[in-house]
């Protein structure tokens, strides 16, 4: 059974899959004839240059959603010690740590989807560029690049495959916190081969969308990660005369532990009367600055059991 999409004016005909995948279908291959009338009024008309340029549009209409999700991807980061003390505390009652897993991901905004959301999202434009590059009509002068003979075929000399698991370890790697379990391990090198060795069977042009797509999620991860502008992005923009603290609740409760010691010290010390006269000003003041040393003695030693 096919169905046609686009209002009858699509020349796809899609086997079995939603109006919504054959809309953009439609939409990618007039992306794509835009893009390669741009490179040709520049002066060198090239499908693969338009491929690229159409998958930056692309990623970069996606990109309030990408932000969503590394949002997510970073409060599920910051949640890990708690989801692992629920499992062990409920590991013999799979109900309620259910129940308090989605009580812990709906107060930090948290979904355990974070990582798979990347490639999700892309997926109905990944199968709408598979057949906008099926259907269109290349123009036989332009059609090869390269290495490349046709954009519509496979990749004999498997360069764009390699390319395509390359990239997608790069992405997954970027992702992937260092103490992630074992399977979340597992996964990242998995995955890789896995697109790696389909793109073996997709057309070139395809596995370049695809290549060129993670290459920018990359870079767009590394800036929001590591940019104060991309942390602005992720984590909202900041009120002015407001300063936002993030401390550990360990590390503050060790504080004040020190403080109250501290305090004890001093005032034990303090009331030590005299040995053989009443204290005079001179002795006072010895007096309150071996507290102090006393009290700073007592510091060292709590860092030292820390």
């Amino acid at each position: 059974m096919n169905l046609g999409f686009g209002g009858g004016g699509s020349e796809f005909q899609i086997p079995v899959l939603s109006a919504i995948v054959g809309m953009i279908a439609d939409l990618m291959r007039i992306g794509l004839q835009i893009c390669y009338e741009f490179t040709s009024g520049l002066g060198f008309p090239n499908y693969v240059i338009a491929i690229v340029v159409l998958t930056i549009l692309i990623k970069t209409l996606l990109l309030p959603l990408a932000v969503k999700q590394i949002r997510s991807m970073k409060a599920m980061q910051a949640i890990q010690p708690e989801i692992q003390k629920i499992q062990k505390k409920y590991r013999n009652d799979p109900a309620m740590m259910r129940q308090e897993m989605g009580r812990l991901y709906k107060e930090h905004n948290a979904s355990p989807m974070a990582g798979c959301l990347p490639l999700l999202i892309q997926m109905p434009f990944l199968i709408a560029m598979y057949y906008a590059i099926q259907g269109f009509s290349y123009d036989p002068l332009h059609a090869g690049f390269l290495w490349i003979e046709s954009l519509a075929a496979e990749d004999g000399t498997y360069i764009l495959p390699v390319l395509s698991a390359a990239s997608t370890f790069l992405v997954s790697w970027q992702t992937t916190p260092k103490d992630a379990p074992g399977n979340q391990k597992t996964m990242l090198f998995m995955m890789p081969l896995m697109i790696g060795w389909m793109s073996l069977h997709f057309p070139s042009g395809l596995v370049i969308y695809w290549v060129v797509s993670n290459i920018y999620q990359f870079f767009q991860q590394l800036i929001m990660f590591r940019g104060e502008k991309g942390k602005e992005m992720i984590n909202g923009p900041s009120k002015k005369g407001v300063v936002t603290v993030h401390t550990d609740e360990e590390a503050v409760a060790k504080t004040k532990r020190k403080k109250i010691i501290r305090r004890k010290i001093i005032k034990k010390v303090a009331k030590k009367p005299a040995a053989d006269e009443a204290p005079k000003a001179g002795d006072e003041k010895e007096k309150t600055a071996s507290a102090e040393k006393t009290a700073e003695a007592g510091d060292s030693s709590g860092k030292a059991e820390g």
